[in-house]
């Protein structure tokens, strides 16, 4: 089968000759032969240069997604099988991976895609047309090499439902892959239980990209009293109680999460040290230090405030808003995380926003350390895109 090709125009294509995945609609000259959109295409640079195989979807800025540079390398089930298997070899070395992001998309190889597995269950979200046709055949294959470590996985759900897959011209979807199971799901991680809703709960239901940012700040809340904004189901919390808190108040707007996050104090008997509040946090800052509440420990993981780079404006005020009221409610010599999970806000900027907060409290800051998303979430260079989580740990001082 001949497949069509994608001809870029001249002194285009500069993200994918840096190492990218992504061919940009705006960069294309011509398209030759017949396609559907979700079919593999090849991509030629102006010159007739072969620069690889990838799915092409026309309803998509991202017009064309790659999956190899290879452009005779055919794109079959013994390639998505590699893939797949790659990707769960590499996990094994660098994660715990009784719950792990078992595929990171763009950083698997396998653009848009991922696939997260919470103990004998696997999440999937298919944000491209053309990895939605491959994903039966890539669970199958995920399936398989699960077993072969004596995994065996007992359902799979599908989470196709983000805005996104408008931009591809696709429906928002959800629902059982096969055969249906109950969807609340037990897990473990750094020795704290979890109930985790993979229907009705947030993304996939629960963020594994901090696993390793919650152990860090397990040895900072050691008979602390310690504040968690933006608690989501309880997990920096629940670190915080594990850890040997005095006392922890978790708070989130949402009641659902909220409601989740007290079973989970339950499940791993902290509700008598671990409390939650459902507050709108902007809204809770400024009361409590009004009531000159101070906390050995405050940590922020708030949702992305921007989501485009047409909003990074706004979401500057609100990263320094929320870090400069966390700061004035932190002991002198006490310990402040805190991150941004926007890929827009970019290292630079977060580090620039929190430096003028800090600035603007007259707090100085003692750096703990730097860290980004569990390695499961694989930060692929040249596909900026994958790196979007950063998270510090400061101690707060007073100015001296």
């Amino acid at each position: 089968m001949s497949l069509a090709v994608v001809t870029l125009k001249k002194g285009e294509g500069r993200f994918l000759k840096s190492g990218g995945l992504w061919v940009y609609d705006n960069e294309i000259a011509t398209i030759m032969g017949s396609f559907v959109n979700g079919d593999i295409v090849l991509v030629h640079d102006f010159d007739g240069y072969p620069m690889g195989r990838g799915f092409i979807n026309t309803n998509s800025k991202i017009a064309v997604r790659m999956l190899t540079r290879d452009e005779h390398r055919e794109i079959n089930e013994d390639f998505l099988r590699q893939r797949v298997r790659d990707a769960w070899e590499y996990r094994k070395k660098v994660v715990d991976t009784g719950s792990c992001r078992v595929i990171f998309g763009e950083a698997d190889f396998l653009p848009g895609l991922v696939v997260d597995k919470f103990s004998d269950v696997l999440v999937v979200q298919s944000l491209a047309l053309g990895i939605d046709r491959l994903k039966g055949t890539i669970i199958e294959a995920l399936k398989d090499i699960l077993a072969e470590d004596g995994i065996q996985i007992r359902g799979v759900y599908e989470r196709s439902d983000a805005k996104v897959r408008r931009q591809e011209g696709m429906e928002l979807t959800k629902g059982f892959i096969g055969e249906e199971f109950p969807t609340i799901v037990q897990i473990e991680e750094n020795g704290v239980k979890y109930e985790v809703d993979i229907k009705d709960g947030q993304k996939t239901g629960f963020f594994l990209d901090q696993k390793y940012n919650r152990l860090a700040i397990q040895r900072l809340c050691k008979n602390a009293k310690v504040l968690d904004c933006f608690t989501h189901t309880g997990s920096f919390a629940l670190n915080a109680g594990i850890a040997g808190a005095q006392s922890v108040l978790g708070v989130d707007a949402s009641e659902t999460a909220v409601n989740q996050a007290r079973r989970n104090a339950e499940l791993n008997g902290l509700d008598g040290t671990v409390k939650f509040l459902c507050e709108d946090v902007f809204e809770l800052l400024p009361e409590l230090e009004e009531k000159g509440e101070k906390f050995d420990v405050v940590i922020l993981d708030p949702p992305a405030f921007t989501k485009s780079r047409s909003s990074v404006k706004n979401a500057v005020k609100g990263y320094r808003e929320i870090n400069l009221r966390a700061m004035r409610l932190v002991k002198d010599g006490g310990f402040l995380a805190t991150c941004s999970c926007s890929h827009f806000m970019t290292y630079e900027l977060f580090t620039q926003t929190i430096g003028q907060a800090a600035k603007n409290v007259h707090k100085r800051l003692r750096q703990v350390e730097y860290r980004t998303q569990a390695p499961d979430h694989p930060i692929l260079w040249s596909a900026d895109e994958s790196y979007y989580l950063k998270f510090y740990i400061f101690q707060v001082c007073n100015d001296r």
